[in-house]
């Protein structure tokens, strides 16, 4: 009776898993990496903006491609200050003397 019911656990699992767009699948790897692969694996199934930027990392550092070109720019892009007109202008004062 447990072997069927087990199995059928295992089964609605898979299936409450597939419906997420989740699937199961075994990797080898070295024994001192275990918790890495399991904290990577979760991050990633979780998704948000985290799980995002390791995938690029990954798949930049995988791929061995250069970084590309305007990175910088495009994090200010995304900053939430665009577009907040904020006036950044400097209050222009004399220099000090200097005591020689």
């Amino acid at each position: 009776m447990t072997g069927a019911a087990q199995a059928r656990a295992i089964k609605n699992y898979r299936k409450r898993l597939n419906q997420r767009g989740l699937i199961r699948f075994e990797v080898l790897a070295w024994a001192a990496d275990r918790e890495l692969i399991r904290t990577f694996a979760k991050l990633l199934a979780e998704g948000g903006p985290d799980a995002e930027r390791i995938r690029i990392a990954v798949r930049r550092t995988i791929s061995g491609e250069p970084p590309k070109k305007g990175g910088i720019f495009h994090a200010l892009r995304r900053s939430p200050l665009v577009g907040a007109d904020l006036d950044l202008t400097r209050e222009v004062t004399p220099g000090r003397t200097a005591g020689l």
